[in-house]
């Protein structure tokens, strides 16, 4: 399920790049990205831990930015520009990674702290 869940967001962030990228700049759609990746990555994140649980927030921000970090570099890099050089700024690439993986760590304690206890029946 978790992988599911870092699928999701990765689609969630191609989406809003794309979209962005369409109606303004470049530089514009990158600032947009940026902005959209942590608030993307809480909503995707919370679903998971008030779903499932079963990573810890540490974990689970790992695993979402592996998979974010790889399905970059295969579809986007690779298939679509044909390059690397997105991986050369930290706009683009570097700043939404970071960005990911402190929300869904933050996401992760967060919910953990605040749910409340279920009922046994």
């Amino acid at each position: 399920m978790l992988l599911a869940h870092a699928l999701v967001l990765w689609g969630l962030c191609a989406a809003t790049f794309a979209i962005a990228r369409s109606l303004t700049s470049l530089e514009t759609a990158l600032i947009v990205h940026a902005v959209a990746a942590p608030i993307l990555a809480a909503m995707v994140s919370t679903v998971y831990f008030e779903a499932f649980d079963l990573t810890s927030p540490l974990v689970t921000a790992l695993v979402v930015l592996a998979v974010v970090a790889l399905v970059d570099l295969l579809v986007v890099a690779l298939l679509i520009n044909r390059s690397l050089d997105m991986f050369r700024s930290v706009l683009g690439t570097w700043l939404p990674f970071a960005l990911i993986f402190v929300q869904t760590i933050v996401t992760g304690v967060v919910v953990r702290r605040t749910r409340k206890p279920r009922v046994a029946r």
